[in-house]
């Protein structure tokens, strides 16, 4: 039987600093990060989905990556199919050259397609991706959903109905890597994930956004328009650009797309704070690092790679009451 490819995981909610954490464990144990980040992968999408590249540089020495800058958002599309497949062709090839493959990202789905293998293969409901799409609206579900399975899509007779958009998008994905490698066969996962308390999460959130705007992101997405990518298209790929799309297009002023950001970031971030909650719920260990600290994280790879036994999480979401207000 072949040895697992030992692959670490550095996930967890918007603006917790997992690029920064990715970085500085990929440094110590000589690793190459994958990025589980859907929108990262377009071509000039750089300040409005954090690539951060700057980042993976430090004291002169660069840590490599993989999918990112990999399409052009105004010509193709990527989606969750096409992630899986070169998630796993790079934790292969990082391996063979005696590398350690990092995935890193905050894209919940992306995430556990890697984690789960995504093989249900004709089960039952999926009710991870289920949680996903409850949570958004028809409308939104169908344009995720004609993005990601455009053959599967345009099969539907109601597009309209979201019960049966949920059901057929369940039944779509659950062969839509039949014929990839199953990679909870090939690899074996360490789960890390940054942990801040809400007041401090919040923070983050607020400096990382307004440091964003000051650098030029309404820029890019004007550069973005002029490139060819439509307002429409724009307002599909969410949050920073759906809003900067409206500003722009004068339906909403500077002022309101800052705090509606604001708002719809910290909601987003919920909502990934459910999705971590069920992985736990499930079964998926994740050691979550308190203010996601180097050292801390350092020592369980450590031990990980060693073949140690590791400690019990310090920290578990599912056991954590936030109160009736949420987090």
């Amino acid at each position: 039987m072949n040895k697992k490819i030992k692959t670490l995981v550095v996930t967890g909610p918007t603006a917790s600093g997992k690029t920064s954490l990715a970085v500085s464990l990929s440094l110590s144990f000589g690793g190459e990060i994958i990025s589980a980040d859907s929108r990262q992968v377009y071509i000039g999408m750089d300040i409005g989905t954090g690539k951060d590249i700057v980042e993976y540089t430090r004291d002169g020495r660069s840590v490599p990556y993989h999918l990112i800058d990999v399409e052009d958002p105004v010509k193709g599309e990527y989606n969750l199919s096409r992630f899986y497949k070169d998630a796993v062709e790079a934790i292969r090839k990082i391996d063979a050259k005696g590398a350690l493959p990092v995935i890193c990202g905050g894209s919940t789905l992306y995430v556990h397609s890697v984690l789960s293998g995504y093989r249900m293969e004709g089960g039952p409901p999926d009710s991870f991706l289920r949680a996903k799409l409850e949570a958004m609206s028809a409308e939104e579900i169908a344009s995720w959903f004609k993005s990601e399975r455009p053959d599967a899509f345009e099969t539907l007779k109601d597009k309209g109905n979201k019960t049966r958009l949920i059901r057929a998008a369940e039944k779509a994905f659950s062969t839509v890597n039949a014929d990839y490698p199953d990679s909870s066969s090939i690899a074996e996962f360490l789960v890390l994930a940054p942990y801040y308390k809400r007041k401090e999460a919040h923070r983050r959130i607020e400096a990382r956004l307004d440091a964003r705007l000051n650098s030029g992101m309404l820029d890019e997405a004007i550069r973005l328009h002029d490139a060819g990518l439509s307002w429409q298209r724009m307002e599909y790929l969410g949050l920073e650009y759906r809003y900067m799309a409206l500003h722009l297009q004068g339906k909403i002023s500077y002022s309101e797309m800052r705090d509606t950001l604001f708002i719809h970031i910290r909601q987003f971030v919920k909502r990934q704070d459910i999705w971590f909650r069920k992985m736990e719920r499930e079964g998926l260990l994740i050691h979550w690092i308190p203010d996601g600290d180097s050292d801390i994280a350092a020592s369980l790879v450590r031990t990980w790679l060693d073949g140690g036994a590791l400690p019990e999480p310090v920290i578990r979401l599912k056991d954590i009451d936030y109160g009736k207000q949420g987090f």
